[in-house]
């Protein structure tokens, strides 16, 4: 049985009106992550910086809105330039926060958290996760990575960076604008303004709500991978069929609209973002049907994985002149 997945609620993203207590706690909560970022800014509190550049990847929403997979853009695109990207990450959702650790094939990602595993997975790189993002990019630069990438990081003003990216939802923005809980923002649109990049995610069609300044990302997938090893099916192949869709991100609609651009009959499952999964979660009460999920489920599944069950992996299609870009800031930065 399908747990329900933690939708927010329906004023941050419609016309329904705010809560009196709702809009008293986001006063409250700006109040005082505004005293913090000031804190920060006239160096009352320390920023520490690992030697090495740092990118930060973030946004000012809470939910996904692309985060990773951008991540692993760029650390197959710094590679490819010369580079020996490593990633911090806290890890969101693991059994122990405090503790510190790598993340590499064979852990359980309920240590790692399933980001941070599913990016050592796809890349290769040294991932380390802390709650403490700067301890992270210290032990990464210890390790030879010559450019840290923080993933998720943008609020984490402990860690000094050199290049801070934006990313943004098209289709959500920032929703009705307002901060926690009146809104779905962790900070104030003007924060926006600072970063060095804003990168749009567009989903997987041509076309998208980007405007000036902005960069926009496809998530592209034309693929299943068997997550008990074997020859990957093109997602085409499932055209006509009806499937088990299975999605605890941030907004498992995105990943089911995916499939049905490919004439896939969904039948939907979507969970929290960060669900840990259970076998008993694969019983679907229905005939055996191909399971098809989102690679963040995929690696918190293998341990109960049957023939039918496909990771689906996406890629994140960017501009040629946003790497350009890229490369060129972290450059000015004193870089390579």
């Amino acid at each position: 049985m399908s747990k329900r997945p933690v939708q927010p609620p329906a004023y941050w993203y419609g016309d329904e009106p705010v809560p009196a207590g709702a809009r008293l706690l986001a006063g409250v909560y700006g109040a005082v992550a505004g005293l913090r970022r000031g804190l920060y800014r006239r160096g009352l509190l320390r920023r520490r910086h690992p030697g090495v550049p740092v990118v930060v990847v973030g946004n000012i929403t809470a939910g996904g809105a692309g985060k990773t997979p951008l991540t692993i853009a760029l650390v197959e695109r710094l590679r490819a330039e010369g580079w020996n990207p490593g990633v911090a990450s806290r890890g969101y959702g693991r059994e122990d926060p405090r503790e510190a650790l790598w993340a590499e094939p064979g852990i359980d990602p309920a240590r790692t958290g399933d980001e941070p595993l599913l990016i050592a997975l796809r890349t290769g790189a040294r991932v380390r996760v802390d709650r403490d993002r700067a301890a992270a990019a210290r032990a990464l630069a210890g390790q030879g990575c010559d450019v840290v990438v923080c993933d998720d990081g943008l609020q984490h003003y402990r860690l000094a960076r050199d290049v801070e990216i934006e990313v943004v939802d098209a289709r959500r923005r920032y929703g009705n604008g307002r901060l926690l809980p009146a809104g779905p923002l962790r900070e104030p649109p003007r924060r926006a303004a600072d970063c060095d990049f804003r990168v749009v995610n567009v989903g997987a069609g041509a076309g998208g709500d980007t405007g000036f300044g902005e960069w926009p990302m496809r998530l592209l997938a034309d693929r299943a991978v068997p997550l008990l090893g074997g020859r990957p099916r093109r997602l085409a192949a499932f055209a006509g069929q009806r499937v088990h869709a299975v999605a605890g991100i941030g907004d498992p609609e995105r990943f089911f609209a995916m499939l049905r651009g490919f004439g896939i009959a969904v039948v939907p499952h979507a969970y929290p973002d960060h669900h840990r999964y259970q076998a008993s979660d694969f019983e679907f009460g229905s005939r055996e049907l191909p399971v098809l999920m989102t690679e963040k489920d995929a690696v918190k599944c293998a341990a109960f994985a049957n023939g039918l069950h496909y990771s689906v992996p996406v890629r994140a299609e960017l501009p040629e002149a946003f790497w350009v870009a890229l490369l060129e800031r972290l450059i000015e930065k004193g870089g390579r």
